[in-house]
């Protein structure tokens, strides 16, 4: 919005030049974003806590979370309001990519909120029932994988629909129809991850603002035909402007961790955590880094698979692996305390992109 208006007056004030650059708008975006969820913040834990929209706390967990019952939840909407805001008034709306990752950043959001909604709102204690939850996660994943898929060009070398090996420098594998397959597990694997992950204050926000940044990072340089020449990674025409949305989301990310810092004063809720996993996993898929994403993701990944292994576990042999799963929870059972828990999976996200953003060197 702000490019174009820009453009037009540029022709009068060469300043707004300034605008074209997208490294300039990716730090516009970002603080804008932080802005609007440190503004948005304590309007929306006030109306929350109003509605009495409060957190309901399992009887079988940790005891330690017993006194956050009533903490005011649903507070992923400061984040896709903040990101929203930022990247249509700082992102180029001729781009297909940005509109792609809204939609499906406030697609998943809604299912999320009716979730919520129903659970924290109608007081319906089931919430949006599993199998309806996942068969709209579904569907509006394959309608973005297959979106992608029908407008990437499908001649040349066909970077927007192969998969990349990081490290190696000549791995490409031509997946036809298959990217769909994978942008769909993707962007909807990734949805639920966030999802499991978001059970302690701050436990999935913090690791979510580093992988969107290394992410927009990512999209930057594979948007500029320079730098993804010499560093050899996918040419993506128009993914630069990935960056801003990127910024944005680890902008609102920051502004969000303000208010649910341990003790928490607001929690995200399905609302935020299904609709910023499922953002990540399209910004990855659309840059062409779904194997780095599992990386600099492994926090996430880690949560998900102690679930997997804990179901199969006790469904072929009665035993549990874990004192309880996700893992975040395990550690809590064994006596460490909530911080500590939550520090040390932040380290770990760090350095896990860390690792990730190694990739765009070592060959």
């Amino acid at each position: 919005m702000l490019l174009e208006l820009a453009d037009w007056l540029a022709r009068h004030f060469t300043a707004l030049h300034l605008f074209q650059y997208v490294t300039f708008r990716t730090m516009m975006s970002a603080l804008t974003s932080l802005a609007m969820s440190l503004l948005l913040g304590p309007v929306l834990i006030r109306k929350l806590a109003a509605l009495k929209v409060g957190q309901v706390v399992r009887k079988d967990g940790p005891e330690t979370h017993f006194s956050k019952a009533g903490t005011p939840t649903m507070g992923g909407v400061m984040i896709l309001l903040s990101v929203a805001i930022a990247t249509l008034l700082w992102a180029d709306l001729h781009n297909r990519y940005v509109w792609t990752v809204l939609a499906v950043l406030m697609s998943f959001g809604a299912i999320g909120f009716y979730d919520d909604y129903k659970k924290l709102v109608l007081k319906d204690s089931r919430g949006l029932a599993s199998r309806w939850k996942y068969f709209w996660q579904s569907v509006f994943g394959l309608i973005a994988a297959l979106f992608l898929y029908h407008t990437a060009p499908h001649s040349g070398l066909q970077a927007e629909t192969a998969l990349f090996v990081p490290v190696f420098k000549q791995v490409m594998l031509p997946l036809g129809l298959m990217f769909a397959v994978i942008a769909y597990f993707i962007i909807v694997g990734f949805s639920n991850a966030v999802n499991l992950t978001d059970g302690l204050d701050g436990l999935a926000i913090m690791p979510t603002v580093l992988v969107s940044g290394a992410l927009g990072l990512f999209a930057y340089l594979s948007g500029n035909a320079e730098f993804s020449r010499h560093l050899l990674i996918p040419a993506i025409p128009g993914a630069g402007e990935l960056a801003i949305f990127c910024a944005a989301l680890s902008g609102a990310g920051l502004g969000f961790l303000w208010f649910n810092t341990y003790p928490a004063q607001v929690f995200m809720g399905d609302v935020g955590a299904l609709a910023v996993g499922a953002a990540l996993g399209c910004v990855a898929v659309i840059v062409r880094q779904e194997i780095v994403l599992v990386i600099m993701g492994g926090v996430f990944v880690m949560e998900t698979v102690s679930v997997m292994l804990q179901v199969a576990s006790f469904k072929l042999t009665g035993k549990r692996i874990f004192l309880m799963a996700p893992i975040h929870h395990h550690f809590e059972k064994k006596g460490w305390p909530e911080p500590r828990v939550i520090v040390r999976f932040w380290i770990i996200s760090v350095v896990l992109v860390l690792i990730g953003l190694t990739t765009l060197k070592v060959r």
